[in-house]
């Protein structure tokens, strides 16, 4: 090829050019003429199935619903894939079935929660008239529909856009049964998809019967009843098979909503209720007007509960602490009926409660405060008492543990103790001038600045500014280093909400929890060591074996503040008590340190202090959002701690705050207020001392050390975790496991007053 002469060459390469020209030209229009011939071919055979007229229009729709048909499949499963993963776990019915009884930390019955699903009354055994109110209110064709009632949810469209708003529920029975097993009560769309689907697929499983039988069972009936016969258990002191029409027809009328129509609550509006039940009755046809004419002239009358104190905002949270223990059980373990002793001192409950309601009807319409919460607590976390809200029965919210509200300057000790990780010391200068961070630029309360002081008087009297130069500082001039750094001092602490980086984050923008800000508060006490609040001492199963104990089995404290830091805040939050913004929670001969918050427009009024033996926080406001009548943390909620922390402080052993000298009558003033005539607080009953209840915790532990060698326990927990719990448990106690235990156990231990 190389010995042929160029030009030979060229030509060469020519004709293979052309040679592939053509190839491709001949290719290209074989394929066009193949596929001309094959539509053709196609055109020729389809015509044999060429239609006109009304047939043609038939296919043109068959055509048109296919293809919308298959979107719509690919769309509802896209939306039915959430829901059905709900259902993943083939264990959905049992972990409905937690029913756990609640003691006290003394061993007292404080209340149940949960359901305990069982066969003790069959369907067949409910009053008919119980059974016809029910589905005349709730779902009259039941037994019609395939778990969505497509002509009810229609009329109920209709008539709640006539009326502008929503007059009627358009959901069946099941899909109310779907909510109750899977979702929440959030109003969104998306909870109602998932709503409808979760019925189809329960109408796939069970029978209309099962279906029924569960939702008498499991619906909420209020004042802490599941189903129908707890209810009536709870409002009529007979079981669910004895109850008569007027009284099913009051039972019935609860599923739409057992709070307002609690005859615990609102006796008018239940009795109201339920003679829309009777007439549900009447119009369904189940019963004539002379059948329901009794009931109506003769309305059920419930028990009066008036004097049951039932702390059921601190039950509502201990329920909740004890489903996420129970998943933390092996897998082995079946058992869903459980004994759980709680650190609930009923005593300082009481206490609580009556303060809160004291101050809201002395001074609520005076403040224009409706709401408040508290929470007091061991400095170890256990929380000895609970107030969610003025008035459990008329809303169940529990403010102490959901609600996010902005906690104002009691949020600067988190400032503060950043402020002496970083090199402060409680003498240091600061300097109380205007600042601005942007646009922003804070103010004092009051007005006006100080100038130079000591970080203690800056703490001591709630300075504004000061506040949010420490947050510059202690990021070396970056104040969103700064601020990065006093979350992660929140965060160690115990702080887990969500707290978004903002110029007014130092004092106190961004929303807390009253559970976590009191957890928080601990660490000081604590010199440093984070704990987490916790409702849950022990769990038994139902027969009465230990499965669980929280001074064995739950977190241990961490290192959250060095041990000096959390001294110095001590001192600091001391001086707030004794001559700053919170002088009104002072307690007479007993030491305590803590922090006033007052938010923006008096929308929200903190005071978190505590003692050497218990941290609390109370908090009044309004759920509205709506300001009050200038209330400040220094007023109502310094006054309720001082009302509830003097009951709780008589007849213990007071514990010395650490870095804060005990005045010399401490003591004498502890045991004064143990007199009869002493009308300052209610009195506070002698209890067991710490070393006698120390004495009855080694006893118990040796009773179950015992147990577990006399006979194999239930296949609950592992050979290596009972190992591991019975070594913790001698280390602990330093006691040997023998017979001369118990004697050496109760050797020397006195009994008296103490916490």
């Amino acid at each position: 090829m190389d010995e042929l002469p160029p030009e030979t060459r060229r030509q060469w390469l020519k004709r293979i050019l052309l040679g592939f020209d053509a190839w491709v030209d001949f290719s290209v229009f074989r394929s066009a003429t193949g596929l001309r011939e094959s539509y053709e071919r196609f055109s020729t055979f389809m015509d044999r199935f060429h239609v006109s007229g009304w047939r043609r229009w038939a296919a043109e729709l068959a055509s048109e619903g296919a293809t919308l048909g298959l979107a719509g499949g690919v769309v509802m499963l896209a939306l039915a894939t959430p829901a059905f993963e709900m259902t993943q776990d083939g264990d959905w019915l049992k972990k409905s079935e937690l029913a756990v009884t609640f003691l006290d930390r003394y061993g007292n019955e404080i209340g149940t929660r949960g359901i305990r699903h069982n066969d003790s009354i069959p369907l067949d055994q409910f009053p008919d008239h119980l059974i016809k109110a029910v589905l005349a209110t709730e779902d009259r064709r039941f037994y019609d529909h395939f778990g969505i009632d497509v002509p009810g949810t229609l009329r109920a469209l209709v008539t709640n856009a006539q009326a502008g708003g929503v007059r009627q529920g358009g959901s069946s029975l099941t899909q109310q049964l779907a909510k109750n097993l899977f979702l929440s009560n959030e109003r969104t769309i998306d909870r109602k998809i998932k709503e409808a689907f979760l019925a189809m697929w329960l109408e796939s499983r069970l029978t209309k019967n099962e279906i029924l039988k569960l939702y008498l069972d499991r619906a909420y009936m209020g004042g802490g009843a599941f189903g129908v016969d707890a209810a009536a258990q709870f409002y009529f002191n007979k079981s669910a098979r004895d109850v008569n029409l007027a009284e099913a027809a009051m039972l019935a009328g609860l599923f739409k909503a057992p709070s307002k129509y609690s005859p615990a609550n609102n006796l008018p509006a239940a009795r109201a209720r339920a003679n829309v039940v009777l007439d549900n009755l009447v119009d369904t046809g189940f019963m004539t007007e002379g059948q329901v004419f009794g009931a109506r002239r003769h309305p059920a009358t419930p028990v009066d509960r008036r004097a049951d104190r039932a702390p059921n905002y601190y039950l509502d949270y201990a329920f909740d602490e004890m489903k996420k223990l129970v998943d933390t059980f092996p897998k082995s373990m079946t058992e869903r009926v459980f004994v759980v002793r709680t650190s609930l001192d009923t005593g300082i409950q009481n206490v609580a409660d009556n303060a809160v309601e004291t101050m809201l009807r002395q001074y609520g319409q005076e403040y224009h405060a409706s709401q408040a919460n508290t929470v007091i607590m061991d400095v170890d976390g256990s929380v000895r008492a609970m107030v969610g809200g003025r008035d459990y029965g008329a809303s169940q919210f529990n403010r102490a543990t959901d609600a996010m509200r902005q906690p104002g300057s009691s949020f600067k000790p988190y400032v503060y103790a950043t402020a002496l990780e970083h090199g402060f010391k409680p003498e240091s200068i600061v300097v109380d001038a205007p600042i601005c961070l942007g646009n922003w630029c804070p103010h004092n309360y009051g007005g006006g600045y100080r100038g130079s002081m000591t970080l203690i008087t800056a703490l001591t009297h709630s300075i504004n500014t000061v506040a949010v130069r420490l947050s510059v500082a202690v990021g070396d001039g970056n104040a969103k280093l700064g601020r990065s750094r006093i979350i992660k001092t929140a965060r160690d602490m115990g702080i887990t909400t969500p707290l978004p980086d903002t110029p007014s984050l130092p004092i106190g923008a961004d929303a807390v929890t009253m559970i976590e800000h009191v957890g928080a508060y601990a660490t000081f006490p604590n010199l440093g060591m984070a704990v987490k609040p916790h409702a849950i001492l022990e769990v038994r199963t139902g027969d009465g074996n230990l499965i669980w104990r929280y001074d064995r089995d739950g977190p241990k404290p961490r290192r959250a503040l060095p041990a000096n830091v959390a001294a110095g805040m001590i001192k600091m939050m001391n001086s707030v008590v004794e001559n700053g913004t919170a002088r009104r929670a002072r307690l007479e001969g007993i030491a305590a340190a803590g922090k006033t918050g007052t938010t923006n427009d008096y929308r929200d009024a903190w005071f978190m202090g505590y003692t050497g033996n218990f941290v609390g926080g109370v908090w009044f406001g309004n759920d509205d959002y709506t300001s009050t009548n200038r209330m400040t943390g220094g007023a109502l909620p310094a006054m309720t701690w001082h009302t509830i922390m003097e009951y709780a402080h008589q007849g213990i052993e007071l514990k010395q705050l650490p870095g804060v000298a005990v005045p010399e009558r401490a003591r004498e003033v502890a045991a004064r207020s143990n007199k009869p005539d002493d009308k300052a607080a209610p009195r506070r009953p002698t209890l067991l001392s710490k070393r006698g209840a120390e004495a009855l915790v080694h006893v118990e532990k040796l009773l179950d050390d015992a147990s577990r060698t006399m006979a194999p326990l239930r296949p609950t927990v592992s050979d290596d975790t009972k190992k591991r719990a019975k070594v913790s448990e001698i280390d602990s106690s330093g006691v040997p496991e023998n017979g001369d235990a118990l004697a050496s156990a109760l050797e020397g231990h006195a009994f008296g007053s103490s916490n």
